[in-house]
């Protein structure tokens, strides 16, 4: 089940979240999103562990059907005050999802994986509800972000100190076992520092390092396969209009034939 989030517990994560480099990774995550799913108006999408609603204003604007989960009441709370009825919203869990089977086109865990204790069961269900494909994000514990927060942890007690980073092969290995042998891409955002301003994302487009595996953010895009698939065929001719029944055919001779005054014999 891991860490759901409370009145108490959510403070911090809500204070991290609107500080400027939270906001700055928060565009990595668009960015990702757009690039590797390329999410079309009317698809339907279910964001998993969808916290506040912050990834679904987004997939609102983009004019997809609006579907989001999370553990929290407290969190389900202030996402439905915060977007009405834009947005469908349940609580529950992210390994055990409350939907039918290929119910959505797309589902979406954006950094839920890391506050579960069994990821692999996350995406499972994932993989059972989606009937396209998958979006997985996460900070990347190959990245000097990742290094710079953890070194921070050992000095201090921080919001991070209770949450698991996960790398590319971690991801690309609970795909697998979750989802079969389906195909994958993915790629790694850079969050540069501030000074850097737009020569960040000159390095990062000049040399590619979208698939250099150590960058800040870590996307990763999976395509449902079907091993197998049914046609639905058309009834080519009408039926004929039924005539009388059979079973009252024969009730209907067998009365008449019956001998009376035994009403405990069989009519067959």
């Amino acid at each position: 089940m891991g860490l759901i989030f409370d009145i108490n517990s959510a403070g911090p994560y809500e204070s991290w979240y609107y500080s400027p480099r939270a906001r700055a990774m928060e565009k990595l995550v668009e960015e990702s999103i757009l690039s590797l799913l390329n999410p079309q108006p009317g698809e339907r999408v279910l964001d998993i562990g969808c916290g506040v609603g912050n990834h679904l204003l987004f997939f609102n604007k983009l004019g997809l059907d609006v579907n989001g989960i999370d553990a929290s009441p407290y969190m389900i709370n202030r996402c439905r005050e915060r977007l009405g009825n834009r947005v469908s919203l349940k609580t529950g869990l992210a390994e055990d999802l409350p939907f039918d089977d290929n119910e959505f086109d797309i589902a979406v865990l954006i950094n839920p994986l890391e506050f579960l204790d069994d990821p692999l069961l996350a995406l499972k269900e994932a993989g059972r509800v989606a009937n396209r494909r998958i979006f997985i994000g996460v900070m990347n514990s190959f990245s000097w972000h990742y290094l710079q927060t953890r070194t921070k942890g050992l000095f201090r007690e921080s919001f991070f100190s209770h949450i698991n980073f996960y790398n590319l092969w971690e991801l690309k290995s609970f795909v697998q076992k979750s989802c079969g042998d389906i195909p994958i891409e993915w790629s790694c955002s850079q969050l540069w520092p501030h000074f850097f301003g737009q020569a960040g994302r000159f390095i990062t487009d000049r040399w590619s390092l979208r698939h250099c595996p150590i960058g800040s953010f870590l996307g990763l895009a999976a395509t449902i396969v079907y091993k197998f698939k049914t046609d639905n065929l058309t009834l080519k001719s009408r039926m004929k209009k039924p005539g009388h029944s059979v079973v009252s055919g024969l009730t209907m001779e067998t009365m008449n034939d019956r001998p009376q005054g035994n009403c405990s014999q069989s009519i067959l």
